[in-house]
């Protein structure tokens, strides 16, 4: 009995690993993106509970990935408009997100340009995987 939930418990975090893995192999050669996302995790699911001392804390940090990750050099399957559109707007509102913090507005309209922000960065992972997807429409 001991061994098959051995097994199981194995089973589960390797195929765990694996999805995660190939989450993050997406981006790998678009270090920039992966390093303002770790961040941007870091500091936005304590403020859905109402934590917002790590967004406190760290917007400076925030601001400068994300502003880094604006002028990065784009992955070719990732380089569009579209993309280049979201990734102007996550570094303005990443800028102003910072600005409210030192400004020390409250903390519902922190947690709204947050929000906001963390949005604009899914749109972006959103326009990449559209880009994937058709990728061979574009060959031809």
């Amino acid at each position: 009995m001991k061994k098959s939930i051995y097994s199981l418990v194995l089973l589960a975090i390797s195929c765990f690993g694996i999805s995660v893995s190939q989450a993050q192999n997406k981006f790998d050669k678009w270090p920039e993106i992966k390093s303002f996302h770790k961040v941007l995790s870091q500091t936005f699911h304590p403020s859905e509970t109402g934590d917002l001392s790590p967004i406190k804390s760290r917007s400076a940090e925030l601001a400068a990935k994300a502003d880094t990750l604006n002028k990065s050099e784009i992955p070719a399957e990732f380089n569009k408009l579209e993309v280049k559109l979201a990734l102007a707007k996550l570094s303005l509102e990443s800028k102003s997100l910072h600005k409210m913090v030192t400004d020390k507005v409250s903390d519902a309209e922190i947690t709204k340009a947050l929000n906001a922000l963390h949005d604009t960065f899914h749109t972006i992972v959103e326009k990449c995987s559209d880009e994937e997807e058709h990728h061979h429409d574009h060959d031809h």
